[in-house]
């Protein structure tokens, strides 16, 4: 379950109606796209605290934490690459709903080490349409930001998506082969125009990547 909180705790950085706009923003967000990766809302509960989000358990490991996040790191090829490919779809899909990336880093991921299974929650931030950035340095992780995320004034769109899921990629894959490594380097460097250009390259690379694998393992 996803709340607002305590009405009248002062501590986080968002005010209460700030923190309910967030959950109004996740509850949207979860309503129009559906996909494996993310856990299926139920129902949303109102309560005079505000809305309540029922979400589906998901078992696994917070990537986030260095532990889970070295043990993923330190898992075949292959399988990072399986987890990144999820990922990559899920935000063809966001992408083609109009959603942008917002605050998105490995706080946002859970893998079932048992199942091979990825789960992606905390999309709160995430923004319906391209927008400007009116914060300055916005909320995320400095290793997965995009430079626009700390312009103020600068453009927020489909082009930081790519950019973020890039750097996902670069931060969760040690030694990328060179297809992924050539696509990650150029979302990051000269910038691919929007996040489908980099879906695409990114199937091609990874097709690629998987035969080499599979006949290196024959």
């Amino acid at each position: 379950m996803k709340t607002a909180g305590d009405p009248a705790d002062t501590r986080p950085y968002l005010d209460f109606d700030g923190r309910v706009a967030l959950l109004r923003t996740a509850a949207e967000l979860a309503r129009s796209v559906t996909h494996h990766t993310l856990p299926v809302l139920h129902t949303v509960i109102e309560s005079p605290a505000g809305p309540v989000l029922v979400y589906d358990w998901r078992d696994g490991d917070l990537l986030h934490d260095p532990a889970a996040r070295e043990r993923f790191r330190a898992l075949p090829t292959a399988e990072i690459l399986a987890a990144l490919d999820a990922l990559y779809e899920l935000h063809a899909a966001l992408d083609a709903a109009g959603w942008v990336e917002g605050d998105f880093y490995d706080g946002a991921l859970i893998y079932d080490f048992d199942e091979h299974r990825l789960t992606v929650m905390d999309l709160d931030m995430y923004h319906r349409g391209p927008h400007r950035n009116a914060m300055g340095r916005m909320f995320g992780s400095e290793r997965f930001m995009a430079p626009e995320e700390h312009a103020l004034g600068a453009p927020i769109d489909t082009r930081t998506t790519a950019y973020v899921m890039a750097r996902t990629a670069q931060v969760l894959l040690p030694e990328p082969p060179p297809a992924i490594h050539a696509v990650l380097l150029e979302a990051t460097t000269t910038r691919f125009p929007n996040y489908q250009a980099l879906y695409e390259a990114w199937l091609t690379a990874s097709s690629t990547t998987a035969d080499c694998l599979a006949s290196r393992d024959r």
